[in-house]
């Protein structure tokens, strides 16, 4: 594996990378978000009356359950533990690659949906069975089936609540961006919000501690996700800002305060 270097990575723009000739699913488009108001925390989302509630609303939710053979169980210490820690830890990274974008960028970011969504991205978790997020070992690939759920979980689960379309979105499609058979319709463009989610929740990840790993080193956290970025399935411009943010030291672990 080739060993990311800080000191030998070009930080900065190139003449030679055009915002739109990367790749169709890491380009920027120049659609404009608003910014949007939400008067319930989102954090009080995390109950178990409000969950139940919306199970119950949604026949969707468990039209997927059944057709997995999953029971409807919720894991709501699983759930507030996530909510607390590591959807912090994405929601404070996607921040920091937001701050370190070069202005053109950052002005197509809607910051308050993108933190909004970095909070709610593994929502759906609370419904896939504990023994499979916390197995000390490698999934089987009916485990990843039943893992990948929890996307169009977080969805079903949050759709008929006050969050808006757009963190939907982003909370649906957060991990299924690059894949060839992506279930994104071709309607939906996978814009700058989503990519800077996707890379977050990926950094955030690589550097925690896991039941299956210790936390890596940011350096081999960019390193693999360096990998990536030659894959061109990550923009070099958002890769710039991870690495700025990590040199600078931008990305905290601490709570932020809904």
């Amino acid at each position: 594996m080739e060993i990311f270097s800080l000191n030998q990575y070009p930080i900065g723009l190139s003449s030679n990378i055009k915002l739109n000739s990367i790749n169709k699913r890491i380009y920027f488009g120049h659609k404009q978000v608003s910014d949007s108001f939400q008067s319930q925390s989102l954090i009080n989302l995390c109950n178990e009356d409000i969950i139940r509630k919306q199970i119950a609303q949604n026949p969707e939710i468990k039209n997927i359950l059944s057709s997995n053979n999953m029971p409807v169980r919720l894991n709501m210490e699983e759930l507030k533990s996530l909510m607390t820690g590591h959807s912090v830890d994405t929601q404070n990274t996607a921040a920091a690659i937001v701050a370190n974008l070069p202005m053109a960028l950052k002005q197509q970011v809607n910051i308050k949906n993108l933190k909004d969504a970095a909070l709610l991205h593994d929502f759906g978790k609370v419904l896939i069975p504990t023994e499979i997020l916390n197995k000390n070992g490698s999934l089987t690939p009916e485990e990843h089936k039943i893992m990948d759920l929890h996307t169009e979980l977080g969805y079903q689960l949050l759709k008929n609540t006050n969050v808006n379309d757009e963190v939907l979105n982003l909370v649906r499609y957060h991990h299924n961006i690059f894949e060839e058979n992506s279930s994104i319709p071709k309607t939906y463009v996978p814009d700058i919000n989503l990519q800077v989610l996707n890379l977050a929740d990926k950094y955030a990840a690589l550097t925690e501690k896991r039941v299956y790993k210790e936390a890596y080193s940011p350096q081999k956290a960019l390193t693999i996700i360096y990998g990536d970025v030659k894959r061109g399935n990550i923009h070099p411009f958002l890769f710039n800002a991870l690495v700025k943010a990590v040199n600078n030291n931008n990305i905290s672990a601490n709570v932020n305060k809904y």
